[in-house]
């Protein structure tokens, strides 16, 4: 029996996002490709559209991927609901959970970073890779840091 109560449990990654743009979708698509790696095996991978994930999405997972734009100098609303939503549901049962994440801006992501770290410092969760933060299009190297990003989380919870 794991940790979660299930017996012959598999790890589970949690990749909650908020995707409402060309290039937010093109980070999400290369850490989706890098955390579902052939090489990373017995990781179970979950998404969820931040307005639809939930307190138990978050209570079954033993890891996180968090993706956002930098809206108005800070995450999405959509990722700052889903926070609102499972922050006291899930405080004492997650801490020390592992995370990454990866956020997209216009020309600044300094608030959107800054309101994520403060979040998961104060549930407690562990950040177990460098954040990917881009201001315009996507390129190649920062595609394949999101990728890296996916592929570091979650061979982190292989057993």
């Amino acid at each position: 029996m794991d940790r979660h109560g299930r017996v012959g449990g598999v790890p589970t990654l949690l990749i909650v996002h908020h995707t409402p743009s060309p290039h937010c979708q093109a980070m999400f698509e290369a850490v989706l490709e890098g955390a579902t790696d052939p090489e990373i095996e017995g990781v179970r991978v979950v998404r969820r559209a931040a307005l639809s994930a939930t307190a138990a999405d978050v209570l079954d997972a033993d890891g996180y991927l968090l993706g956002t734009p930098a809206n108005l100098g800070y995450m999405s609303g959509a990722l700052k609901h889903f926070f609102d939503q499972v922050y006291y549901p899930c405080l004492d049962s997650t801490r020390g959970r592992p995370f990454g994440y990866y956020v997209h801006g216009g020309n600044d992501v300094t608030g959107a970073v800054r309101a994520l770290e403060t979040v998961t410092t104060g549930l407690g969760w562990r950040r177990a890779a460098e954040p990917v933060t881009v201001t315009g299009e996507p390129g190649r190297g920062a595609v394949e840091q999101c990728r890296e990003l996916g592929a570091t989380v979650a061979a982190g919870l292989m057993e």
